[in-house]
């Protein structure tokens, strides 16, 4: 069994063309996951000089390329908790923002001829309790009424299991718009459009210190750890949840974004008979709770089984104990498997926020767009698309301006409290 990402293995390394690193740039972004590389092809399209500045070897190597492989629609908290706090029409706005976020990467993947396998079968969210399938109910009647989804349908237990097989499962809600794709060959697409554009793509090139030039505006000076300088006029951070770079200049968005770990494993080939009796109509799947699984089918008949096995932080040794853990969910969800092989494990850090939505903007002449809590891989995309709308002076083109992003109570670095979270999280759970 590897511990390495399923998505990166099985895809081609994107090798960026050999360039000096720029002295000076109109824009420089910082970190080359989705967000940054698609902010890099637009802004590069509009005509600016671009570097994107990535302190990894690899492009898309931390979540764009360590996820669950998952395109969906849909909040990640609960539509009507988040009308009944904000109201129904900003609500509704950022609801149909991440149905702009999968036509974008739609878009993308056909402009550009990306071959990422991008499918949209929908997305089906699962009830592991009979209770649970009230609120689905309730969810589905409310993105109805408030005219915000109407191709939401609630499934009941004969039909899940017609697509699932699984015992496990008391019905679902199914969100129509949503998809999948190869994390890893999207990456690699995405990066070669942004060069082809013109953007100019540094691998091995971690960014220590940001500099503000003359006190005011948006030039800045980046200092990198091979000693150069790069001077640029506006600045994109698009991070996420690195733990690159001298705290001094992400200290502000790291008291707000806490690093959780989200593991993931995948199995030998099932075949395609095997795969498709599994599950049949091959959307992605997600529980409901907490704790909780999402799984799907690769293109070469895998299953990808993942879930916030442990809250701890992604390393070698958390990574293979929280594959026993997701290998214990597998056999409970589909003992038919019995004893698979599991080809890869991994794990891989959720830039979660504390109200679990993005966060977008600009603070002190620094653009920033992160904080997508577990549900990034068609907002990091339609946001490095936006994000370079508001560099180019459209700030309309933010849908989450203007919100308030308070720091973390207690939060100053390593997330120390994460065990006591996750035991918080186990027990409403187990409560239910």
């Amino acid at each position: 069994m590897k511990l390495d990402s399923y998505w990166t293995d099985s895809a081609p390394a994107f090798v960026p063309q050999a360039r000096e690193l720029p002295g000076r740039v109109d824009v420089a972004i910082v970190g080359g996951g989705f967000t940054g590389l698609s902010a890099a092809l637009a802004l590069a399209r509009r005509g600016a000089s671009v570097a994107v500045l990535e302190a990894g070897t690899r492009v898309a190597a931390e979540a764009s390329g360590r996820n669950g492989g998952h395109v969906n629609n849909g909040l990640a908290v609960d539509y009507a908790d988040v009308a009944a706090k904000v109201g129904v029409e900003r609500a509704r706005g950022w609801y149909r923002a991440y149905d702009d976020a999968v036509d974008t990467v739609e878009r993308l993947v056909r402009e550009e001829a990306i071959d990422c396998d991008f499918l949209r079968h929908g997305k089906l969210k699962l009830a592991t309790r009979a209770n649970q399938m009230a609120a689905l109910e309730r969810s589905a009647r409310r993105l109805i009424d408030d005219g915000v989804d109407s191709d939401v349908e609630v499934l009941d237990a004969t039909r899940v299991r017609a697509e699932v097989s699984s015992e496990r499962f008391h019905g679902g809600l199914l969100y129509k718009r949503s998809g999948q794709m190869h994390m890893g060959r999207f990456a690699g697409g995405l990066a070669a459009a942004a060069q082809r554009g013109g953007a100019s793509i540094h691998t091995g090139t971690e960014v220590s210190r940001i500099e503000r030039i003359g006190g005011s505006g948006h030039a800045h000076r980046l200092h990198t750890g091979r000693g150069a300088v790069v001077t640029a006029q506006q600045v994109l951070l698009a991070t996420g949840a690195t733990r690159h770079g001298g705290y001094g200049s992400f200290g502000w968005l790291r008291r707000r974004i806490v690093p959780i770990g989200s593991f993931i494993v995948v199995t030998e080939p099932l075949g395609e008979e095997r795969a498709k009796a599994l599950l049949a109509a091959r959307r992605t799947y997600t529980t409901i709770a907490n704790i909780h699984h999402y799984f799907r089918l690769t293109p070469d008949h895998r299953l990808v089984f993942g879930g916030r096995a442990r809250f701890a932080v992604s390393s070698p040794q958390s990574d293979a104990a929280s594959g026993d853990i997701l290998r214990a969910g597998l056999a409970e969800t589909f003992p038919q498997l019995g004893a698979v092989r599991l080809d890869y494990c991994w794990g891989g850090l959720v830039d979660m926020t504390q109200d679990r939505l993005p966060h977008a903007g600009e603070r002190d002449g620094l653009y920033y767009a992160m904080g997508y809590s577990g549900h990034g891989t068609q907002m990091s995309v339609h946001m490095g698309q936006r994000m370079a709308a508001v560099i180019g002076g459209d700030a309309g083109a933010n849908p989450w301006q203007g919100r308030d992003w308070p720091a973390i109570p207690g939060h100053f670095g390593p997330p120390w409290f994460l065990p006591a979270v996750g035991l918080y999280y186990r027990l409403k759970d187990r409560l239910a």
